[in-house]
């Protein structure tokens, strides 16, 4: 066995895996069309390689050379769509199907030319290079790159150039007098160690992408409710910890808006469950309505929402429920479906020196409280005292 034989069983064997791995993926996370993509992407690999094996043997080159250029081509582009995919972008199908057809005729049209040419090398790699350029394309689209999105995006600028660098190989050690002995070349060999380098990372960084974003999706999922789709207490408590501590590290002020629908359970008792969902899930849309776009928005349980505004002050604060309490109570009962308009109550609290969210929530409860005390529907602020740990949580939901 040559060495380009030897290397190339060994990538067809990691084109294996890794078509495996993002079936696996495919299979664990059903919502991952990437992933199933990128598994067809390595299955296209893993032919392309076995059709290289056969070629050696057979007397008229023809048919499997231009089927190992197709499968090829066709292995790029499925990865490509994968990715965009993953990414939630458009996949680019005129664009790729396009290409892919001019491909196929160039390499019909270039078959029989000598394989010491330059252009007949150069035509046939720049399908390649361009395949990748498309996925350049698509990694620099999407707008979240993070460390190992940038990384793709070099591997795949490395990898077209590799593909416009292989006619001067080619021309300068030879690829063999005839396809059949392409794999005896010292030519083959370079190339085959090329592209094992190439596989294995480029199988390994898409793998980590989306392992990273779907482990990213599952704690988001744990972090939100499923009726309002905003946090749940655990997300909010962990968003807010962050979001205090980067205005402390600013030095910008911070608020917390807490809100409570009122009279809630005589929503319930008389229109129904079904009734108060929609209520909730109404009053979560005027807050994302209303709220900037650095605001952390949660509803931590039952009828109670909570909102921390970073940059924000208490002046800030009050204009924003007052905001929020408006727009609520001027909903069409149409959107609702309740007779009478539903209202909220709100409290308000500032970041004080020292300050955790716990002593932010305390306070901003008791403002609430005092809110729901004066006959609702309105919105009170916190005194800059610090809030009783007992009770406010407590005497609140006697009063709703």
């Amino acid at each position: 066995m040559s060495a380009a034989a030897f290397v190339l069983a060994i990538n067809l064997f990691v084109a294996g895996i890794f078509a495996t791995a993002f079936g696996v993926v495919a299979a664990y996370q059903r919502s991952s069309v990437g992933a199933r993509w990128l598994a067809c992407a390595y299955g296209f690999g893993a032919l392309y390689m076995v059709l290289e094996f056969i070629l050696p043997y057979q007397q008229d080159h023809r048919p499997v050379s231009f089927g190992i250029f197709a499968v090829f081509l066709l292995s790029l582009a499925g990865g490509v769509v994968g990715l965009a995919h993953h990414y939630r972008l458009r996949p680019p199908y005129r664009v790729l199907i396009g290409l892919i057809a001019l491909s196929l005729l160039l390499n019909l049209a270039i078959l029989d030319w000598p394989r010491a040419s330059f252009e007949r090398n150069l035509l046939y790699q720049l399908p390649y290079a361009l395949v990748q350029g498309v996925g350049i394309a698509i990694v620099l689209s999407h707008r979240q790159r993070r460390a190992l999105d940038i990384a793709l995006l070099a591997l795949f600028v490395v990898s077209a150039l590799h593909f416009l660098i292989k006619p001067v190989m080619a021309l300068t050690i030879g690829s063999g007098a005839a396809p059949q002995l392409y794999l005896g070349s010292n030519y083959a060999a370079y190339s085959q160690t090329l592209s094992a380098l190439l596989l294995i990372t480029n199988g390994l960084l898409l793998l980590l992408v989306i392992v990273r974003d779907v482990l990213a999706e599952m704690t988001a999922r744990s972090e939100t409710d499923t009726l309002s789709k905003l946090l749940n207490r655990r997300g909010f408590e962990d968003r807010g910890d962050r979001a205090l501590t980067q205005a402390a590290r600013a030095g910008v002020p911070t608020v917390v808006v807490v809100a409570d629908l009122d009279h809630f359970k005589a929503i319930n008792d008389t229109y129904g469950h079904a009734a108060g969902d929609g209520v909730i899930a109404a009053f979560a849309g005027v807050l994302r309505d209303c709220a900037p776009p650095q605001s952390v928005l949660a509803r931590p349980g039952g009828e109670e929402f909570a909102v921390l505004l970073p940059g924000a002050n208490l002046a800030t604060g009050k204009l924003f429920a007052e905001t929020v309490r408006n727009a609520f109570r001027n909903l069409p009962s149409d959107l609702t479906g309740l007779e009478t308009p539903p209202t909220a109550s709100f409290g308000v609290a500032q970041l004080m020196p020292f300050d955790h969210l716990p002593d932010l929530l305390r306070r901003a409860d008791t403002a609430l409280y005092q809110a729901k005390t004066d006959g609702r529907d309105c919105v009170r602020l916190a005194s800059a005292e610090p809030a009783p740990v007992v009770g406010a949580g407590r005497r609140r939901r006697s009063v709703r």
